[in-house]
């Protein structure tokens, strides 16, 4: 691959490094290769095994793209890399939902993105970010991270421990503006303002609860004991819902959604959740066209 053409493939987001942060070497990976969309709308088949919705779609934990590189281990809700589903693209404008678990002392190194927003959530350890307009951070759990990749970024993540790995939710999601100048963002939560509720973490407004982006999308965490229901009402006319179970076991509009099962809803204005046992999860409610 010569020159131009690798950076046309970086700019595309298309180009991923891998790097020891004890040794700085870094090796080409593609890992984060996004294929072409030609529409951004409803790619996902109805819920054949539902008998109570039409307007959903179940995906499974065990249904997942499966990619175990050693230094990092990723399961992909949605075609990335080398996992490619043509049923499973992306939702409205969810574009990207992983899983990941990186090794001790390993991590991303300097890669570029462009047009993108993209979300980070760590569950366990402390992951460490670097990026072209300077900033040095460290996130870990009850944080949550926001880049707007806009006109270009370049960044790197790694994990800063040495003797345990880190886990962290990688999400994209297509802007509803393009080329905005690049913008990263960090917050920390409280985190027992998600215990029996739902804890706002991103929406579209600067001065919302969380942290925000460019699109008309709001992210919820809830972290439910046994027995606690609550409703949902979409925010965004058109809107749909993707819920992502961390942990547990929930019933939502009586679907049952296990451990990292994610669950699609569109068509709706509410949802009823359940939690049939202590259950944590994320609430992702995004636009299902462009």
């Amino acid at each position: 691959m010569d020159r131009k053409e690798f950076l046309k493939k970086g700019l595309l987001g298309t180009g991923m490094f891998v790097a020891s942060a004890a040794l700085g070497n870094v090796i080409k990976n593609d890992i984060d290769e996004l294929k072409e969309l030609d529409v951004i709308g409803f790619n996902h088949l109805p819920n054949k095994t539902s008998k109570i919705m039409k307007n959903t779609i179940l995906h499974k934990s065990e249904s997942r793209g499966d990619a175990n590189h050693g230094w990092l281990h990723s399961k992909h809700t949605f075609s990335f890399a080398n996992y490619y589903n043509p049923e499973r693209m992306h939702f409205g404008v969810l574009r990207v939902l992983n899983d990941d678990t990186v090794a001790a002392g390993m991590g991303f190194g300097t890669h570029p993105h462009d047009n993108m927003e993209i979300i980070s959530i760590p569950l366990e350890g402390d992951l460490e970010h670097k990026d072209s307009m300077g900033n040095t951070t460290v996130i870990k759990n009850g944080d949550i991270q926001v880049m707007s990749a806009g006109t270009g970024i370049q960044h790197s993540e790694y994990n800063k421990n040495k003797d345990k790995a880190v886990k962290f939710l990688q999400i994209w999601v297509f802007p509803n503006k393009k080329n905005v100048t690049p913008r990263y963002d960090q917050i920390t939560l409280k985190l027992e303002d998600r215990h029996n509720k739902l804890q706002q973490i991103l929406s579209p407004n600067a001065d919302d609860q969380g942290v925000w982006i460019h699109q008309n999308a709001w992210f919820h965490l809830g972290k439910f004991d046994k027995g606690i229901t609550t409703d949902y009402t979409i925010k965004g006319k058109g809107n749909g819902l993707y819920i992502f179970n961390l942990t547990g076991t929930l019933e939502i509009n009586g679907q049952l959604v296990e451990t990292r099962d994610g669950f699609g809803i569109w068509d709706t204005d509410k949802i009823n959740i359940k939690a049939n046992t202590n259950s944590e999860f994320l609430i992702m409610e995004v636009p299902m066209t462009a």
